[in-house]
């Protein structure tokens, strides 16, 4: 199953939709195609499209997932590669009326330098990129939360010595 989440964003992601229904209808993606749209409002009979799904059940999806295709938001991301999923993300972009700005391209180039990620630059790609994803070894994200917490603890011992 490939799990599709776009966020929770008030502007439509209808064009990644698109994408991915013309590679279903090419034959290209076989598999049950699970979408969380948000408010992207989209009709077809090759997904299953929820606009909202509780966190327990996106959880759920994400761990059964063999593949997620998500909008290049920070959140999708780390929630998906902290499970080791392997993860193709594309960027909502100002141009299309997808978001304010486009500053999910330097979240997409900053996750898949570290190798995180496949990315999708031009929509034209998602195709090539899709086919590439059985070949794909993601890096394993390891949190440095912990490290980060005893920082500012730290901190504030030295502050309050």
């Amino acid at each position: 199953m490939i799990l599709v989440t776009l966020g929770t964003q008030d502007k439509s992601f209808k064009r990644l939709l698109e994408a991915i229904d013309n590679l279903i209808e090419k034959k290209i993606i076989k598999e049950e195609v699970i979408v969380q749209a948000g408010s992207t409002k989209y009709k077809t009979k090759n997904m299953q499209i929820f606009d909202l799904i509780s966190q327990d059940k996106l959880d759920e999806l994400r761990k059964k997932a063999s593949l997620i295709i998500t909008h290049a938001g920070v959140g999708s991301i780390l929630d998906s590669i902290k499970l080791n999923k392997k993860v193709i993300a594309v960027a909502r972009l100002k141009e299309y009326k997808e978001h304010t700005n486009n500053h999910q391209k330097e979240i997409l180039n900053s996750f898949s330098e570290l190798g995180y990620i496949l990315k999708v630059d031009d929509m034209l790609d998602l195709e090539e990129v899709y086919l590439k994803v059985t070949d794909f070894k993601p890096k394993e994200y390891i949190s440095n939360t912990e490290n980060f917490q005893k920082l500012i603890e730290s901190h504030i011992d030295k502050f309050l010595s």
